[in-house]
């Protein structure tokens, strides 16, 4: 008698998973109405794939690559709660709104500015560098809208992603990253950041100040943003740029990121799993936009030297020149941005536009 149960509940059971595998395989593989089941099945494998990989090592290149090509075929799934979520994480730990560049409003005259990669060191405000400060944000009469933020990988070769990147209302650019093929990445910018070691190869800035100012010009009245106040090198050069350019360019902003933000926003992303000695200016300046832009599209962030059919690529869109090894993780960082996008806080725009 006892056997006879177990056996109608053997039957139940295969009768039930029989049922259930013929409504999945029904509703994968319908047809009608042009919906590739299949396809959704592996968006939603690599939805939750991206979601839970936080390190690149654990991945080959290939793999990942091909997956991403798959993932960037899927329909992107933009999240207003999600989106609003980071905005306040962001804006409770970091506060760009109010605090990302130095200006007359949060820095004092007298205050001591301490230097983001050594908390021992400081720079005391006199009054000629807080003349210097802008006396607010540019974003201070409230949120951005559509915001693009443009990296220099070399996979907007050929990307023809030039117009849509034009038609953002803010578009923030790194490392005097030229704008000639107008095509591929766009010719608008108003916050482009300069690298201090860049400044390093115009020579005497006091007596030759228009090679730099010809180079700038093509970025019209943008907004230019040195980090002045991350190592001691870096100040001088950033006030050079400031005193070089105010009286050639007084149109033009030179700003100075506020370490204090720095500090704070590579302090958010290591507690959630960002293991790298600083983050990168791009994922900085992505952040930001996440806090201050209803939305963000990314362009440009690719680390890696293949692209997404396997082609070789330069590791900028412009040049060859790789980083420096031991500063940043950009890998980490892409699957960082990837995670976003699968969540859909931002838009990652991979190859062709």
């Amino acid at each position: 008698m006892r056997y006879s149960i177990y056996l109608v509940l053997f039957i139940l059971v295969c009768s039930a998973s029989l049922l259930s595998v013929t409504l999945i395989s029904r509703y994968y593989h319908k047809r009608n109405g042009g919906f590739d089941s299949y396809a959704a099945f592996r968006c939603n494998r690599l939805r939750l794939k991206f979601l839970t990989v936080t390190s690149a090592k654990a991945i080959n290149t290939r793999t990942l690559i091909m997956d991403v090509r798959q993932f960037m075929s899927c329909t992107h799934r933009p999240n207003i709660t999600q989106r609003e979520l980071y905005r306040v994480i962001l804006r409770s730990c970091c506060n760009a709104t109010g605090e990302m560049i130095l200006t007359k409003q949060n820095t004092k005259s007298g205050q001591k500015i301490h230097y983001e990669t050594n908390q021992k060191l400081f720079k005391t405000v006199d009054k000629k560098l807080h003349s210097m400060l802008p006396k607010d944000l540019p974003w201070s009469k409230g949120l951005l809208s559509h915001c693009a933020v443009v990296g220099s990988g070399g996979i907007l070769q050929n990307s023809s992603c030039g117009a849509e990147i034009d038609s953002a209302d803010y578009i923030i650019r790194f490392n005097l990253g030229p704008v000639t093929n107008s095509k591929d990445v766009g010719n608008k910018t108003h916050l482009m950041t300069i690298n201090p070691s860049q400044i390093r190869g115009y020579r005497n800035l006091t007596k030759a100040p228009q090679p730099l100012a010809n180079r700038v010009a093509v970025y019209g009245n943008a907004s230019l943003l040195l980090p002045a106040f991350s190592y001691q090198f870096c100040t001088g050069l950033s006030l050079d740029v400031y005193h070089a350019l105010q009286p050639l360019r007084p149109n033009q902003k030179v700003v100075f990121f506020n370490p204090n933000f720095m500090l704070n926003l590579g302090r958010k992303w290591k507690g959630q799993g960002l293991k790298e000695p600083r983050l990168s200016t791009g994922l900085m300046l992505a952040s930001v936009a996440m806090e201050l832009c209803e939305e963000v599209h990314i362009y440009g962030f690719w680390p890696f030297s293949l692209d997404l059919n396997h082609n070789p690529l330069p590791h900028h869109y412009y040049d060859n020149v790789g980083p420096k090894k031991g500063i940043h993780s950009m890998p980490d960082e892409f699957l960082l941005l990837l995670k976003l996008h699968t969540q859909g806080a931002l838009q990652l725009h991979l190859g062709r536009c």
